[in-house]
């Protein structure tokens, strides 16, 4: 394989990052997009550690010029984009009432609107050429949206109807561009450490959760075979959204029982943490908050997201079996 340059938005933590390191084995040129410069830094050298190139760019991925200046910088260092992963993100953990208009609207720029950003940079220099990939890192979330989490189901949801037009249109213009989806299940990020969070305990996944390692294999995965419309990361996740398509009125009363006990610790949030909506938390002279949450007690190593992102066959008899299984359990709780 000839060395790809590949960019990576949300680079300096979490899937992000563990995606970067996983292209630098390969001895990728990567280019990686963040706001925080020590979690930036620290990737870069991550990258170099592990044989690959590394470029690191300071952008927000709400503002269309830090990302049109990003991907200038990323093609004057190592060339023409081989593969772009739009991958950064924030949220607001609270009730929907208590998420203020100001905070909504940037969860929204960032988390939906910076794949768009990410998208339409990409293209731009993709299509002329007639090659490249986009990933889009998505989440079951995307598909079934829980309580809590509005402003970022709501983006996720808008990635996916974004990218399927966008599909569309490429395959209507014959072109050999690809663009397709991860959707990814729980991971165990630092984003649970530093996400706005109203909740009276402190905020966690819904478990079963994985580490990002799981995430960034079928991140590189999709970017090697592109041609699918989307992959399914866990059991979990395709079980989910299964179910959804199955059962979603059941599954709504579900998770208006378990939703919220689901996203919180046993430990109080005294709200004095600092949060990343507005300003990085890993700027300087802010450390390095790493790859990894702090779940990794009980975050998986691997899941059976291999077999799903290669064998479509196990993947829906794995779906099949994980709902089947949710749904007994739901009628049972709806049955006390």
């Amino acid at each position: 394989m000839n060395q790809q340059t590949v960019v990576i938005t949300g680079a300096s933590a979490g899937i992000g990052r563990a995606t970067a390191r996983l292209f630098a084995e390969r001895g990728a040129n990567v280019v990686l997009l963040a706001r925080g410069k020590a979690g930036l830094d620290a990737t870069a050298a991550d990258v170099e550690e592990r044989g690959g190139r590394a470029l690191a760019v300071p952008t927000d991925m709400a503002d269309p010029a830090q990302v049109e200046a990003a991907a200038v910088a990323a093609e004057e260092a190592f060339g023409p984009i081989d593969v772009w992963v739009n991958n950064a993100f924030t949220s607001v953990f609270a009730p929907f009432i208590e998420i203020e208009p100001d905070e909504y609207k940037r969860v929204t720029e960032v988390s939906y609107l910076g794949f768009v950003n990410g998208t339409r940079t990409a293209l731009q220099r993709m299509l002329p050429r007639d090659a490249g990939t986009i990933v889009q890192v998505g989440s079951a979330l995307g598909d079934r949206s829980i309580p809590l989490q509005s402003a970022y189901c709501g983006a996720k949801h808008a990635v996916n109807g974004f990218t399927s037009s966008v599909r569309t249109e490429l395959m209507h213009q014959h072109s050999h561009v690809n663009i397709t989806v991860v959707q990814m299940p729980a991971v165990n990020t630092p984003q649970f450490s530093w996400v706005l969070s109203r909740l009276p305990k402190d905020p966690q996944p819904v478990p079963p959760i994985y580490q990002p390692e799981v995430a960034a294999r079928a991140v590189v995965n999709a970017a090697d075979h592109p041609h699918r419309k989307q992959y399914y990361v866990g059991a979990s996740t395709a079980a989910t959204i299964l179910a959804n398509k199955l059962a979603p009125a059941l599954l709504d009363r579900y998770l208006a029982r378990t939703g919220y006990a689901s996203q919180q610790t046993e430990h109080s949030d005294p709200g004095t943490r600092p949060t990343n909506l507005w300003h990085p938390v890993d700027g300087a002279p802010e450390h390095d908050h790493g790859a990894h949450g702090t779940f990794d007690d009980t975050a998986h190593p691997r899941s059976a997201e291999t077999a799903i992102a290669r064998h479509p066959g196990r993947a829906l008899a794995v779906a099949g079996a994980a709902a089947v299984g949710l749904g007994a359990v739901m009628r049972r709780r709806r049955a006390r």
